[in-house]
């Protein structure tokens, strides 16, 4: 008669009875590991973040401004820009590897292509909003398009700028963490590495709930950055 074994949890170490269970949580391997594999992994996490939204923010405000400048622009920019963002992650990956290698521009690449559509038609319905009678005012006091764009529309569109800001953060965490099938970095490489080394539910788990903190700290961070930018904005909603 065959006896059916009990689960085993490779790599993973530990001997506590929650570990030997394979347990929902086990706080111990958890509290063992925080600094050594989960800070580094936040680390790498935020890292390709800031850099595919940084990069996405600055190709996408440039390719706002001269669409408000030259509305021929909106219809290209927003197809070519709409297109990347229904690929697939996994299928854009692939993509790319044959290509730029497996490495971290491969992922940036990929990353930063999901937050051009966010950042642009944010930015662009930032400009867009602006009052013409302010427009207005400020060419008949005499500004030059460089400073009403600077003085005047930027400081109104704030507000919704900063909107895609939040949005486009949240979501390229998200696929920050799918990024970890090219790149083993960042949360996702330890859900994965808890998928293939036998489904351990702490590993898994410790690194979704991380990955969803993060997203709800950075979404509360740049809520409260909006409100420092643009008081007289949260004032008039509240009005």
């Amino acid at each position: 008669m065959t006896v059916a074994s009990a689960p085993v949890i490779p790599n993973f170490g530990g001997t506590s009875d929650c570990v030997k269970n394979n347990d929902t949580f086990c706080w111990d391997w958890f509290s063992q590991r925080w600094g050594n594999t989960f800070v580094p992994a936040i680390v790498q996490h935020i890292e390709l973040t800031a850099i595919a939204v940084g990069i996405g923010f600055a190709i996408a405000f440039v390719l706002a401004v001269l669409a408000h400048r030259a509305r021929w622009l909106v219809p290209p920019v927003t197809f070519v820009t709409s297109l990347l963002y229904t690929i697939p992650s996994l299928a854009l990956f692939e993509i790319l590897v044959p290509i730029t290698g497996i490495n971290r521009v491969t992922v940036e690449i990929a990353l930063v292509s999901y937050t051009l559509l966010i950042l642009f038609t944010n930015t662009l319905a930032g400009l867009n909003g602006v009052s013409p009678e302010v427009v207005d005012a400020a060419d008949g006091i005499g500004m030059r398009s460089l400073q009403r764009l600077v003085r005047i529309e930027l400081p109104l569109a704030l507000p919704t700028i900063i909107a895609g800001l939040r949005i486009a953060v949240v979501t390229i965490i998200s696929l920050a963490t799918i990024a970890a099938y090219i790149l083993p970095q960042g949360l996702g490489k330890i859900i994965f590495d808890a998928i293939h080394s036998g489904d351990f539910n702490t590993a898994f788990l410790a690194g979704g709930v991380c990955c969803v903190l993060l997203a709800l700290i950075a979404d509360a961070l740049f809520a409260v950055l909006q409100r420092v930018l643009t008081p007289w904005a949260s004032a008039r909603r509240a009005g």
